[in-house]
């Protein structure tokens, strides 16, 4: 107990300092980066597919406890040999002011100097904690009469909880101040006024029917994919956007510069290629932003120049094709969601949004550098992983009421869902009761060809168990492949089917 409270202590010591400080960044979360980048790509996957949005806040606490486990055995091998004490939270701070160091914004000095002084506050707690847990005589009405063992525990016991409760309360102190600075500031930044505005969704573009999916997914359900255990908390008055590389002329923006720029507002559904069929990690929202071939063309690309890499604020990248920026699509440099500044989740202060292309090749949150490059000469991060790299959304579509395994008790079943094939959009969606012949469903009016459409269909099913399937067709006449095959290396395929009862 005296070890895992003194190791939770000098984390939680860590994270306050960071929470009082943007010099010093987080060593829970520093260390959990360099997990997640040195994990192997199935383990990655599998946590994914498994826990989904939830991945990061699992790693995050997987770590602490891997901590504290450390420290418990540390406790107890201490408990003997006191140089282990040393040994051990010398090296917590050697570990932790390694990996906040490969952090961007991290302060040499301030980083040392703060995760030092929690190392060394949780080695001279477990040494007190260990002092008072020994048998013996330590508190004494007289200096002859030994103190009861009780009032030893009591002691012990009471010092215990206070370290463990300073150790939780320096953590959630730590991690609220970091929140809140990063808030303040977002929120007090005003969106310019785009030039072009999308049209309010009118009810031609979506069906109102409990259970089924917004047509615009507002912020807090839209879902969240990537490798940062904690999203960074980036600084808009120092942050930069760099264009760099096969350019005429390396550039280098504001967020004061994009917010100058001509701004415009864009219905794009993105979608992560882990996405299994009928699963969620897919949405739609309005963009607002910049062209992203306006700050191209200022930077002036080179011939040759067949890859545009973004780089992240953390080091993460992803790369496509520069032809997909000058194709008409109209890829933006995004510094809004839905009317608001980019929630820090999503990528502020600014992001890449490129209809039509997995997230994983494209849409490049916390956005630092925009690299031309080659075709052959960069791999970016998922590549190595074994994922292709190249890969364009692919048509789905997705039942999302009835609900799997769910009781209907409506008559007649109304069946809906949605259903995207961004750039391409989608012009007709089917369903099939069991083995019956495949009905169409009616498709709401798209809000643009990138953005995702709503379906629903009136399905005449007797009571009883059924299965409902649905596939789509794209605006190119296209339909969505039957085979079924698993998201690794380029996306998802198959026809959404569900079991239901009826009655």
């Amino acid at each position: 107990m005296s070890g895992a409270a003194a190791a939770g202590l000098a984390l939680g010591l860590t994270e306050l300092a960071a929470g009082l400080s943007t010099a010093v960044p987080s060593a829970l979360a520093s260390i959990g980066s360099i997990i997640v980048d040195g994990s192997p790509p199935w383990l990655k996957d599998t946590a994914i597919s498994t826990l989904g949005t939830a991945d990061k806040g699992a790693l995050a606490i997987g770590t602490a406890v891997v901590v504290l486990l450390i420290g418990a055995v540390t406790g107890i091998l201490a408990a003997r040999r006191r140089w282990v004490v040393p040994v051990v939270f010398g090296l917590f701070a050697v570990v932790g002011i390694a990996a906040q160091l490969q952090q961007p914004g991290s302060v040499p000095a301030a980083v040392v100097l703060s995760t030092g002084i929690a190392a060394a506050a949780g080695a001279g707690v477990l040494v007190l904690l260990l002092r008072l847990g020994e048998p013996g005589p330590k508190v004494s009405a007289t200096p002859t009469r030994e103190a009861p063992a009780d009032h030893e525990r009591r002691i012990f016991l009471g010092v215990l909880v206070g370290v463990a409760g300073l150790a939780l309360g320096s953590a959630i102190l730590g991690r609220q101040l970091i929140l809140k600075r990063s808030e303040k500031v977002r929120t007090s930044i005003a969106l310019p006024e785009p030039e072009v505005r999308v049209v309010p969704p009118q009810p031609a573009n979506s069906f109102d029917l409990e259970g089924l999916t917004p047509i615009v997914v507002e912020e807090p359900d839209f879902y969240r994919i990537d490798t940062a255990l904690v999203v960074p908390v980036v600084d808009p008055a120092t942050w930069r956007l760099r264009v760099t590389g096969m350019v005429e002329r390396e550039i280098e923006l504001t967020l004061d510069d994009l917010m100058a720029m001509p701004q415009v507002e864009r219905y794009v559904t993105i979608a992560c290629v882990s996405n299994e069929v009928g699963d969620d990690l897919v949405g739609n929202a309005v963009w607002q932003g910049v062209h992203l071939t306006s700050v191209l063309d200022e930077a002036g690309v080179r011939s040759g120049a067949s890859q545009l890499v973004g780089r992240s604020v953390d080091g993460w990248t992803a790369g496509f094709p520069t032809e997909a920026a000058f194709d008409g699509r109209d890829p933006l440099i995004a510094i809004g969601m839905n009317g608001v500044p980019l929630p820090r989740r999503h990528g502020y202060p600014a992001r890449l949004i490129v209809p039509g292309l997995y997230g994983y090749t494209s849409a490049t949150k916390w956005l630092e550098e925009i690299q031309l490059t080659t075709w052959d000469g960069f791999d970016a991060y998922w590549v190595p992983r074994g994922w292709a790299k190249h890969a364009p959304i692919k048509t789905q579509s997705r039942i999302d009421r009835p609900q799997s395994h769910r009781r209907a008790t409506e008559d007649p079943v109304i069946a809906a869902g949605v259903a995207w094939a961004p750039t391409r959009g989608v012009s007709r969606v089917e369903v099939q009761l069991d083995d019956g012949p495949w009905m169409d469903a009616e498709v709401s009016e798209p809000l643009s060809p990138d953005a995702w459409v709503q379906w629903k269909a009136t399905v005449p099913a007797a009571p009883g168990q059924h299965q409902l399937r649905v596939r789509a067709t794209d605006g190119n006449g296209d339909r969505q492949p039957e085979t079924d095959q698993p998201p690794r290396p380029d996306g998802a395929t198959g026809w959404h089917t569900i079991p239901f009862t009826v009655g």
